[in-house]
C-alpha cells in the first residue's frame, strides 16, 4: 500500500489515503471521511510508485 496525504477540498482537513499500487490508473468516488461530502480521486500509479494524485469535490 502507498500512504499519501491530501487537504478534502470541501472541509480542507488532512487526511491520509491509503492507496493499492496494484492498478495503474484508478478514478474512484468516496465521501470524506471528516464532512461525508463526495470527492472524486483520480490516481496513476507505474512502478508501484504514485505519479499522479487528484482529489475534487463534488457537487459545488
Amino acid at each position: 500500500m502507498i500512504e499519501h496525504y491530501f487537504d478534502c477540498p470541501h472541509c480542507w482537513e488532512h487526511q491520509l489515503k491509503m492507496i493499492d499500487p496494484s492498478v495503474n490508473h484508478q478514478n474512484f468516488i468516496e465521501d470524506c471521511a471528516v464532512c461525508c461530502n463526495p470527492l472524486e480521486f483520480d490516481l496513476m500509479i507505474e512502478d508501484h510508485t504514485l505519479h499522479s494524485f487528484s482529489v475534487i469535490p463534488i457537487g459545488q
